[in-house]
């Protein structure tokens, strides 16, 4: 047995034999749902457009094979494809591929975006520039549905598989909340929904889909724009103090492996879940020991007549 810093003591072996596709694996919270799949003992394909050899349109230095290095050394197998989700041709020959490597796929993470850097905060949509709108569609929506399209059959060979729809705010916040600008608030709201029909058509296959959240994640660019590392990230906590009730991407790395191992994961088939609640459930902890819950946190915050202690969520 292994324990992982500040989780739940796992057995190595949870997933192995188990082949898992993490779409948009390059950094952030795909990322770490690769590496803690590779910690429970998957084989991962990490994909994504930023490689060694070529940054995205975002410009970012993260890397797919930086990924993959990362999901072996934690104890999996790590592969790096570089495949452009909006390429259905791309997107078929990936699927090919991990058919002819291992002849099936037992969890598909649709965790595609990359249009942070397109997005207009609090911009009317007749003011929003139309072409970062729809790119920012066709990055956040068409590229989840290509690749269920080319993937799912793979993943609906055997029963069991697990569809995972990562997007940002649960569908209850979502439904009630303008999120940023229309276009943003389109693809969260729309990713939320394909979780629940993906597992409609799904089910009689025998394999489960849901949509999950992190919280107020500290990605890369969040610790960034904060001037700090996920080492001393609480000094940003006197700038924003709602920032305790943060979270490592690892947080949802390690709700997706929760899930992937779990043999009754179809009792949350169609719903919209979050890292904080999955953490409740299944006993897994963030990197620094806490169990935070932001959108407990936020849904309490909001309806609350006084102050809320951030801590009672943590």
């Amino acid at each position: 047995m292994s324990s992982f810093p500040g989780s739940i003591v796992v057995m190595e072996t949870t997933l192995k034999g188990k082949v898992a596709l993490v779409a948009g694996a390059t950094r952030g919270t795909g990322r770490a749902i690769a590496v803690e799949l590779g910690a429970a003992g998957a084989t991962v394909y990490c994909t994504g457009r930023s490689t060694r050899e070529g940054r995205s349109e975002m410009d970012r230095p993260e890397t797919i094979e930086e990924t993959a290095e990362r999901v072996t050394e934690a104890g999996g197998e790590g592969i790096a494809v570089r495949v452009d989700h909006l390429d259905p041709e791309q997107v078929r020959t990936l699927v090919e591929r991990i058919d002819h490597e291992h002849g099936r796929l037992d969890v598909l993470v649709n965790d595609i975006w990359g249009g942070d850097h397109l997005t207009a905060w609090n911009t009317p949509v007749w003011k929003h520039p139309l072409d970062d709108g729809l790119r920012m569609l066709r990055l956040g929506i068409d590229t989840h549905l290509i690749t269920s399209h080319h993937a799912l059959p793979l993943l609906t060979r055997e029963p069991g598989g697990l569809l995972v729809e990562i997007t940002d705010g649960t569908l209850e916040y979502n439904a009630g909340n303008y999120r940023l600008c229309a276009f943003f608030d389109l693809v969260k709201v729309a990713v939320n929904r394909l979780g629940f029909s993906m597992a409609h058509e799904l089910r009689p296959h025998g394999c489960t889909a849901v949509s999950l959240t992190p919280g107020w994640l500290r990605s890369e660019s969040m610790l960034e724009g904060f001037g700090v590392t996920e080492e001393n990230w609480r000094d940003a906590i006197a700038k924003q103090p709602d920032f305790v009730i943060s979270e490592s991407p690892a947080f949802t790395g390690r709700a997706v492996a929760a899930l992937a191992a779990d043999p009754e994961r179809d009792r949350w088939s169609g719903q919209s879940l979050s890292s904080g609640q999955l953490a409740k459930e299944y006993g897994f902890t963030d990197v620094d020991g806490s169990r935070p819950d932001a959108w407990g946190y936020i849904a309490a915050k909001e309806g609350a007549a006084g102050p809320v202690d951030a801590d009672d969520y943590r």
